[in-house]
């Protein structure tokens, strides 16, 4: 299984959507009415859908084999979790199933989704690498992505439980914020001078990061936090660790820091209150009604 997009709703798709191509550094892929589709170099069809609306995030979609999407359906059903089948109107197509967690989490899970031609381009981002949601019971969370979704917790820290639906450390994990909405979207960029460079592209506009450059303990990963003028956390990253199935799943304890440190670097400041005030925006927005699955795994 893997993290695919992110389909979000904002009052001003254009100009989200102009941020994210012009500046930021993504390319345009298609629209469709009024709903934009970007995309990175990678084969996935797009990575961010911006729909015309009142804010908030239809879905967070993950790629998945048949066999999977049978098997998931069924723990899906069996869990009573809401839920209804799909099949995706969005590029690269597909069908399957989505699922809202118990604090209004959206994830979607597609099988037999069409790829596209890979792009080049230096500095596109390759794909997402994870999507951070926000949580009242980040454990709790945790615990139904593990036992109904398939996921698997990599570590835990006195602020988040990372997650995993592949080798890649984490697609998601779930922050402990008292509140449920979207923590931030991080885009895989192919090295660490892609990060740098796009840290030098926003700083062009007179956007500092919000947090970073820096490079996180749990992943291990490169990271460069900005606020987009249409309200989202979006993180530049690179080299995110690859763990294999016996990996020791780290606690709270096992991940702290020198005094005055919050990452392995120590180079920059962390703005937390601008940081706080942008996770509590995009809510999640459902808007179908949960119907039946199937029950029998193939």
């Amino acid at each position: 299984m893997k993290l695919r997009s992110i389909e979000l709703i904002t009052p001003d798709a254009a100009k989200a959507a102009a941020f994210l191509t012009d500046i930021w550094g993504m390319a345009p892929a298609e629209q469709r009415g009024t709903t934009h589709y970007l995309r990175g170099s990678g084969t996935h069809p797009y990575l961010v859908a911006l729909e015309e609306g009142q804010e908030g995030v239809r879905s967070t979609t993950f790629l998945c084999e048949e066999t999977e999407l049978a098997s998931l359906q069924k723990r899906v059903a069996e869990s009573g979790l809401a839920a209804k089948p799909v099949v995706s109107e969005d590029p690269g197509g597909g069908h399957g199933l989505i699922v809202e967690l118990p604090e209004g989490v959206l994830f979607r899970f597609l099988a037999g989704s069409a790829e596209a031609e890979p792009l080049d381009g230096r500095d596109l981002p390759v794909k997402l690498t994870h999507v951070v949601l926000n949580a009242a019971d980040a454990e709790a969370a945790g615990d139904v992505a593990e036992r109904v979704l398939g996921f698997q917790v990599s570590d835990r820290t006195k602020a988040m439980v990372f997650v995993r639906c592949n080798d890649s450390h984490h697609s998601t994990a779930f922050a402990r914020a008292g509140f449920s909405s979207l923590n931030h979207i991080a885009f895989e960029m192919a090295d660490i001078d892609a990060v740098f460079r796009g840290i030098g592209r926003l700083r062009d506009q007179k956007m500092a990061p919000a947090w970073g450059p820096g490079r996180h303990g749990p992943g291990a990963n490169v990271f460069a936090y900005f606020i987009a003028p249409f309200g989202a956390v979006v993180e530049f990253s690179t080299a995110v660790e690859k763990v294999a199935d016996d990996y020791k799943v780290g606690a709270p304890e096992d991940w702290t820091w020198p005094e005055n440190r919050i990452d392995h670097w120590g180079l920059s400041e962390k703005d937390n209150a601008a940081l706080r005030e942008a996770e509590q925006r995009f809510r999640f927005h459902r808007d179908w009604v949960a119907a039946p699955l199937a029950t029998t795994a193939a």
